[in-house]
């Protein structure tokens, strides 16, 4: 996608923090993505950053084979801030004597002795919690930088560059137990950056769906809606871009919750007008789990079954089409970018829904550059209910996964009621929207509650 808006580069030394300075980034309306270390100066400049962050990582700048980036970025002109790892990386390259040490993990009361650049909204001498959590630990700031901030452990807990806008911090700005986190990463964006802020749902929905226009043309596109949050708002999204050329299927395996069928069909077919193929699979599918008690055994067999009925379906409605569209994040093609460390274990989630390579059409991901919190913002903003863009996760094998033992009609009948009581409970009591995930889970044990026994 090409890009109106000022971007941020962050690149990735592996920690498992990474992520979550993306999303406080997202989050002051600014764009960013996240790459590898290791780019050369060439590619840097060419992407064209208004401003690069360093992340944080596990390893020490002494460590063999270190993860490290091009010295002459340092150079460049472009605003630099330096995390945790990125503070040592900056001190180290600028031939500053970096010590090792025990690990530090935790809470320290950050004392800001300059009350600029990062630290311009804080008053000199003012104190706040930061996060730390670090292995080699800075004296003495580099040639040719000063220190803005100290703790009681740390002589030197944030600098910057004298002549250019380079900006280190050995704590955690990113993190909830900064207390002023998210203060220090705006003024960095917006008072040394000079970032603009205009990465909205409104400014995506806008570009994306241009995008979309130019990019399928006059052709069609079929679409695998699974009634969740992000097949939901990427169906809908390139529904306002090409209407009815765009074909939406739905496959009804008998796994699914209580009257979702019935609320995937009066949102899109009846609220947004769209073409809805509602598949309807459930025998096919209850058949291949007779006797399947393994939950990884049930996965195959759905993920098998669920890829066979949806090809069907898509050669038989969506004859001619061109376009596939998948509701794949930005977290899932952030792979390979991180060089070791926690950041680098975390697998990406890969629905049941998954077709295989060879399918024949060409794939178009609208939300891949997205966050989940904005796919959410996204959808408010094109007018889908709150009760879809708030939905909690719901895996791909649906009901089956939450059913130990073999699952049966009976079985699922039970815990589709099950979990529907249970939900309109914590609606009721007003918790829906304050837990991240909630659901009932049929156990093949009886069991019996004592009341008066204290």
């Amino acid at each position: 996608m090409s890009h109106k808006h000022d971007r941020v580069l962050i690149l990735d030394f592996g920690s498992q923090f990474t992520q979550l300075i993306a999303r406080r980034i997202r989050e002051e309306c600014v764009y960013c993505e996240i790459h590898s270390p290791d780019k050369p100066l060439e590619w840097i400049e060419a992407w064209n950053p208004a401003a690069v962050i360093l992340s944080g990582g596990p390893s020490s700048v002494y460590d063999k084979g270190v993860p490290t980036t091009d010295i002459k970025l340092l150079e460049a002109g472009i605003p630099i801030l330096g995390i945790c790892y990125g503070f040592h990386l900056i001190a180290h390259l600028e031939g500053a004597e970096v010590e090792q040490g025990k690990r530090e993990y935790g809470r320290a009361e950050l004392r800001v002795q300059t009350a600029d650049g990062i630290f311009e909204s804080f008053q000199q001498g003012e104190t706040t919690t930061v996060w730390c959590s670090h292995g080699d630990h800075l004296d003495e700031p580099p040639p040719g930088y000063e220190s803005l901030a100290g703790t009681d452990t740390l002589p030197v807990a944030a600098f910057r560059a004298v002549d250019r806008p380079i900006y280190a911090v050995q704590f955690h700005p990113e993190v909830a137990h900064t207390q002023r986190g998210d203060e220090i990463l705006s003024n960095f964006l917006f008072k040394v950056a000079r970032c603009r802020p205009t990465w909205t749902a409104g400014t995506f929905i806008e570009n994306t769906v241009a995008l979309l226009r130019r990019q399928i043309g006059e052709a069609t596109a079929i679409c695998g809606l699974s009634g969740g949050v992000d097949s939901s708002v990427a169906a809908v999204l390139v529904h306002r871009a090409i209407g009815d050329r765009l074909t939406c299927i739905f496959v009804d395996h008998g796994l699914l919750r209580k009257q979702e069928r019935e609320q995937v069909e009066l949102m899109f077919r009846t609220h947004h007008k769209m073409k809805l193929v509602v598949e309807e699979a459930s025998a096919p599918f209850l058949d291949d789990l007779s006797g399947v008690v393994d939950p990884e055994a049930k996965r195959r067999a759905i993920g098998s079954r669920f890829i066979q009925v949806f090809e069907n379906a898509a050669r038989r409605e969506g004859t001619g089409a061109t376009f596939l569209v998948q509701g794949t994040l930005y977290p899932d093609v952030i792979e390979s970018v991180s060089v070791g460390g926690p950041s680098v274990t975390i697998k990406s989630h890969h629905n049941v829904g998954g077709l295989p390579e060879d399918v024949p059409f060409e794939l178009i991901e609208p939300l891949r550059e997205l966050f989940k919190d904005e796919v959410r913002q996204v959808g408010r903003e094109l007018g889908l209910s709150e009760e879809f863009v708030g939905r909690h996760p719901f895996p791909g094998p649906g009901l089956a996964i939450r059913i130990l033992g073999e699952v049966t009609e009976e079985r699922l009948d039970m815990l589709r009621e099950a979990d529907a009581i249970y939900l309109e409970e914590i609606r009721g009591a007003g918790l829906y929207d304050e837990i991240w995930q909630a659901f009932a889970i049929l156990l093949p044990v009886q069991s019996v509650g004592v009341m008066g026994d204290a």
